[in-house]
């Protein structure tokens, strides 16, 4: 039985390839999921891939993830340090997830040190660019293999 995960992309992460290219790279998001998407098929994953600028609509789509998917990959962006409400979300949908940044969240300004969703993660990926996305599955696929 084939696997469901979804990746959940906060704000500004739509302007991928455009923004801060010396922390985010030259990746566009779309080009991002498409090798995301690729690489599941190949390790029999199906994956959902999506972006929103909007607090609330993550917190649905995390809520909403609790019938579909076994494993959630979220990179909450700006979110990551001041959301309560996507740490409650997904703390109360019990899936598996992991905290994503593309940049090494802890080599840059203070503020972005403190990750309020952590507590929700089994882990966490940062600093590792766009390749993060992938070394995220894998290890999503690794979670889900041992709570099986």
């Amino acid at each position: 039985m084939s696997k469901n995960i979804i990746i959940i992309n906060g704000p500004n992460l739509n302007l991928l390839g455009e923004r801060e290219k010396t922390h985010y790279g030259t990746d566009t998001l779309d080009g991002v999921r498409k090798k995301c998407i690729d690489y599941a098929k190949k390790k029999g994953i199906n994956l959902d891939f999506v972006q929103s600028n909007v607090e609330g609509e993550i917190v649905n789509t995390i809520q909403s993830s609790k019938k579909s998917f076994q494993g959630i990959i979220i990179n909450a962006a700006g979110y990551t340090h001041t959301s309560v409400s996507i740490l409650d979300a997904l703390i109360a949908v019990k899936i598996p997830t992991i905290e994503l940044h593309i940049s090494n969240i802890y080599a840059r300004e203070d503020f972005r040190h403190k990750s309020l969703i952590s507590k929700a993660a089994k882990g966490i990926i940062c600093g590792f660019g766009t390749d993060g996305y992938l070394m995220a599955i894998d290890a999503m696929i690794k979670i889900l293999k041992n709570e099986n």
